[in-house]
């Protein structure tokens, strides 16, 4: 069995009622991929960025609206655009390179 764990860190103790939150996992064949996450305005803009955890998960409090996310790892750079964030609920990205 692989080590990834599917979907986002535990959202045990945030109040995800009040919050806007993109998260996820980075994998390679089934496998987490340590990296680094940007995320980038509904322009193409850098507004953060985050490091993978050993287990491939990452996570963004944003502001409601339509994101893109840039997994940057070894070996590859992969987009997966059009995430819409929405307050109240946690969006859940997978992202395989």
């Amino acid at each position: 069995m692989c080590g990834a764990k599917a979907g986002g860190p535990d959202l045990a103790g945030v109040d995800v009622s009040k919050e806007t939150i993109i998260q996820g996992s980075v994998t390679r064949d089934g496998e987490p991929v340590s990296g680094y996450v940007r995320l980038l305005d509904g322009g193409g803009e850098f507004t953060a960025e985050v490091p993978t955890s050993a287990t491939g998960q990452f996570r963004f409090f944003a502001a409601p609206g339509t994101w893109t996310l840039r997994a940057l790892v070894p070996g590859a750079t992969v987009d997966r655009t059009v995430v819409v964030a929405q307050q109240g609920t946690a969006a859940e990205v997978a992202i395989a390179v």
